[in-house]
């Protein structure tokens, strides 16, 4: 009787087990949510408008080169020079300083004599073109503060420059 009892227990056992894996199988499953798409922040395509990178994006350069010996602005010097401006017309409370630099060539005297010229030609460039002269100031670094250390005539080139840097007003 033992023997039939279990036998009876394990009969039972499987057809609960089939019954209820049948049973399983006919619940109907909900398909898997979607995730919803990840909406990433926009990042801005390019600098802050009014800030220091802003300027130099939009003028092209913050520096324009000037010949040996010379002040006078080339047609690719008056061309940055235009964008700054209507960059400067923009962006009415920003000042700027225009530092003249030249090459090591001459003396201090000299040199300091030519950058006051070169960065007084930007400026009066800047100001032909309708920004307020009360914003933009002028300096000379003579050859002071060289971009380029080297001594040839790349580096020459390049240190014969007048410089514009905002100095108030702009976004950070």
């Amino acid at each position: 009787m033992r023997k039939f009892a279990l036998l009876a227990t394990l009969a039972a056992a499987a057809l609960t087990a089939t019954s209820c894996a049948s049973r399983r199988a006919e619940t109907p499953v909900a398909p898997p949510q979607e995730a919803p798409p990840v909406v990433q922040p926009q990042q801005p395509s390019g600098p802050t408008p009014g800030s220091v990178e802003d300027f130099r994006v939009q003028a092209g350069s913050d520096r324009v080169f000037f010949a040996l010996d010379s002040s006078d602005l080339s047609p690719q010097a008056r061309s940055i020079l235009e964008r700054q401006a209507a960059w400067l017309r923009r962006y009415p409370s920003v000042r700027v300083l225009i530092a003249g630099n030249c090459d090591e060539r001459g003396t201090r005297e000299y040199n300091l004599a030519l950058g006051s010229r070169r960065a007084n030609a930007a400026r009066a460039y800047l100001v032909s073109l309708g920004v307020e002269a009360a914003r933009v100031e002028t300096t000379s670094n003579g050859k002071e503060l060289p971009m380029d250390p080297r001594s040839n005539e790349e580096a020459w080139a390049v240190n014969r420059n007048a410089h514009t840097q905002i100095i108030a007003g702009a976004i950070s």
